[in-house]
Parts: C-alpha cells; structure tokens; sequence
C-alpha cells in the first residue's frame, strides 16, 4: 500500500471472528505509524496474528487528554490508527475527545468501517429495525437506571442496550417487574463458535438464561421492540366485515365507539373506514 496521508484512521476490529476484518482495515493498520488502542494486551492478539508491528497507546476514559498532549508531536506528520478492543471505535468507547481535537486541528480524520456489534445485533432480533435508540451500557446508578426503564417502557422506537453478564438477569428482572409487555431479543457471542440469540419476550428469555450460568457470562447486546404506536395501525379486513354488521344495528358513532374499544385503533381510522362502508 502507497503511504498514508496523514491523519487519523478510526478503524473497525473484529467483534469476534478474526476474519471479519476487511482487507483495508489490515491494510492501514500495516501501513500507519503507530495505532492508538483501548488496551494493549487485547489488540496484540490481532496484531500478532497479523504480523504488524506497531508503536501502541493505551487510550481509556481517564487518560484521554494526557494522551493527546502525548501524541501532539506525532499529529501532523503521522498517519495514526484509532482501535477499540472490538468493533467500532467510540462507540460506549474512549476517543471523542480525540477526534474533537484533530478536528479543531483541521488535521485529517476517516474512517475505515467494518463490524459492529449494535448493527449485528439489531439485524439478528428479529424485531423492527428501521428505527432505533442506542443507550450504551446500563447505569449502575439506580435513580439514572429507572429514568431508563421508563424511557424504554414508553419509548415508539426499539431500543439497544450493552449489559454485562453479571447484571443481565437483574435488568431483565426489572422490566418483568414494571410489566413491560414486549418482544425483547438478547445476543452473545456475536460472530463467535458459541454465537447465541434469546427472543421472545421477557419471562421466557429470563427462564432460558437461567437454565445455565454459561448463559450469562459475557457482554450483551439486548434489543428491545417500541411501544406500538396505536394511531399507526390499521383495520384488518375481519375488522371492516364487523363494522358492517355492527352498523346495522348502531349509529356510526357508536360503532366508532365500540370498535376502538376491542382494538384500540385510533377513532378517526375507524370513523373514515366506517363511513366509507356505510355510503358503500
């Protein structure tokens, strides 16, 4: 590969299966001048197995800023890898502050794309994807931990969470407990020989889990599915057949009335269909 222009090269590593990362990110990371990581002792274990040979940072969340001042000779004449210990850096990972600096430097930065475990995650649960909310790593505080439940407990859109083994259960448990009635999916081992995913909803999630302490070990990846947003949905064709019967014997706001109770679709969707089959 011809020499790298300068700048900051944020890299995406595999998040499991060492064959996932692309022929580009191996590329760059043989090429740049030295890598920046999360932690040494797991990056080398990709970078032995690749033969690269690097001058390696150790960047983490209290160590950020002394690391810039560290590097600001190197910044302008070096081509810079950033890596996570897995997938896509600054992702619930250090490095913001990084980036934010090369920026206010106008010194070069892209990206070199490649596996993600929120992506991976959300394309195996089984649940609607085209929008979601990313909330990272669940609180360890309990008030910040019950403001999420509640978030998540309202909230139209699906929700992805990183949760660590050691707490999983107890999350769980504590969405049954608000009896919040959704579809949940729960992933681990993304990519890996012992890859896992747990759908369906929350007591029989839980109740698989719990049938071994295997389950459990790890980080998670948990998807959870909106809140249906009622107004959005739409009369079935069994539906309209009712309505019709209903309407023989009922006013057409009192069918309004009746059908929004049993289903609890909006009463201007009903109304307009209503009224389309009655002048029918």
């Amino acid at each position: 590969m011809k020499n790298l222009e300068n700048g900051l090269y944020i890299i995406s590593t595999p998040i499991g299966n060492l064959k996932d990362l692309s022929v580009r990110a191996e590329e760059i990371l043989n090429t740049v001048d030295l890598i920046i990581c999360e932690n040494p002792k797991h990056s080398l274990k990709l970078l032995n197995k690749l033969g690269i040979k690097k001058k390696l940072f150790s960047l983490h969340d209290y160590n950020e800023k002394k690391l810039i001042k560290r590097i600001e000779k190197y910044q302008s004449n070096s081509a810079i890898a950033l890596i996570s210990d897995a997938g896509s850096p600054l992702i619930s990972d250090p490095g913001y502050n990084l980036v934010l600096n090369y920026i206010e430097k106008k010194i070069m930065i892209t990206t070199v794309p490649g596996p993600s475990s929120i992506i991976s995650a959300l394309q195996l649960s089984g649940l609607p994807i085209n929008k979601f909310k990313f909330f990272g790593f669940i609180s360890k505080n309990k008030k910040l931990l019950d403001s999420l439940i509640n978030e998540i407990e309202f909230l139209n859109t699906t929700s992805v969470l990183f949760v660590s083994g050691n707490r999983l259960i107890n999350f769980l448990q504590q969405l049954l407990n608000k009896k919040i009635q959704k579809k949940i999916s729960v992933c681990k081992e993304i990519t890996k020989k012992n890859e896992r995913v747990f759908r369906g909803s929350l007591e029989n999630i839980i109740e698989s889990l719990s049938e071994n302490k295997k389950n459990t070990k790890g980080e998670f990846v948990v998807i959870i599915e909106g809140k249906e947003n009622k107004a959005q949905k739409r009369l079935s064709h069994e539906t309209e057949i009712q309505i019709r019967k209903l309407l023989i014997k009922f006013s057409l706001t009192e069918v309004v009335e009746i059908v929004h109770k049993l289903t609890s679709i909006s009463k201007k969707e009903i109304y307009k269909t209503a009224l389309l089959l009655k002048n029918d």
